[in-house]
C-alpha cells in the first residue's frame, strides 16, 4: 500500500509517520509513504501557490496548477492505480468503512488544502474530498496521517494480530469497542468487573457485547441507528436498559 501526500509543509508529519506500527510497517516495506512538497510543482521562480479569490473576501486560496502537475506526476511515477483525495473542511466525513474500501486499494494520494481551501476547478482531477470531522483545522496535514494511520491498521501485516484490529471501535458496524481493564485489579475504590477475573471465556464475550452496546449509546447514540442487538432501532433502545 502507498501513500502519496501533497503539501506546502511535508515534514510537518514525517514524525507522525515514523512511529509506532506505522514506523515498523514502512520499515518491513509493508507500506510505503511518499511526502511531496507542493511547492516542487510551481512554475514561477518565486514557487507560489495560493493567491487572492475571484469576487473578493478575506485570506488566500490555493491555486490548482500546481496540485494537478503533482497529481499527474505521482500517477505517472505509479501507473495512475491510486485514488485521489482531498482532505477538505468541506468534503464528506471520513469514516471507518472508507479506510477499509481504501485499504482494499493500490495507493492514496492525500492532497493537504490549506487557507481559504483549494481552487474548486481541483475537483475534476480528484476522486474524493474528505473531511475528518465537523471542524476547521489549519491544513489537511494532521488529516492525512490520520487517514494513514486508519488505512494502514487494514492493510494485512500492519498489525500483528488481527485480533487486535477486528476488536476495534467501528470494525463492527454500530457500536463502539468494549471497555478495556488491566492491573491493578482496583483502583480507588473502583474495581474491574468480577466476569473479566472469572476466566469464563463464554460469559465475557457476552459481557463485552453488552458493554460495547451500552458505551456506544452513552457515547455515540447516532451510531445506534445503524446496527442494533435486535437489527431494529427498538432493539438498541431495550439495549441501554440493561
Amino acid at each position: 500500500m502507498r501513500f502519496d501526500i501533497v503539501s506546502i509543509f511535508p515534514d510537518s508529519v514525517e514524525g507522525l509517520l515514523s512511529i509506532g506500527i506505522l514506523g515498523q510497517a514502512r520499515a518491513a516495506g509493508l507500506i510505503e509513504i511518499q511526502l511531496h512538497d507542493l511547492r516542487d510543482y510551481t512554475d514561477d521562480p518565486h514557487r507560489v501557490v495560493d493567491d487572492r479569490p475571484y469576487g473578493g473576501g478575506a485570506g488566500m486560496v490555493m491555486k490548482v496548477e500546481p496540485f494537478v502537475r503533482a497529481i499527474e506526476s505521482i500517477q505517472s511515477e505509479v501507473g495512475g492505480s491510486s485514488c485521489v483525495v482531498l482532505l477538505s473542511s468541506q468534503g464528506k466525513l471520513f469514516h471507518h468503512q472508507d479506510a477499509a474500501r481504501w485499504a482494499g486499494g493500490e495507493g492514496l494520494i492525500l492532497l493537504c488544502g490549506r487557507y481559504e481551501g483549494v481552487d474548486e476547478r481541483i475537483v475534476d482531477f480528484i476522486d474524493e474530498e474528505m473531511a475528518i470531522g465537523d471542524y476547521v483545522l489549519a491544513g489537511g496535514e494532521v488529516a492525512a496521517a490520520a487517514v494513514v494511520e486508519a488505512v494502514s491498521r487494514l492493510t494485512p501485516g500492519v498489525v500483528g494480530k488481527f485480533e487486535s484490529v477486528s476488536t476495534d471501535s467501528f470494525f463492527e458496524e454500530g457500536k463502539l469497542g468494549a471497555p478495556q481493564y488491566t492491573r491493578p485489579p482496583e483502583f480507588r475504590g473502583a474495581a474491574v468487573p468480577e466476569v473479566l477475573l472469572s476466566g469464563d471465556h463464554e460469559k465475557i464475550e457476552a459481557f463485552r457485547k453488552q458493554a460495547s452496546w451500552r458505551k456506544t449509546a452513552r457515547n455515540r447514540p447516532d451510531l445506534l441507528g445503524m446496527v442494533t442487538p435486535l437489527g431494529t432501532k427498538e432493539g438498541a433502545e431495550e439495549s441501554n436498559d440493561g
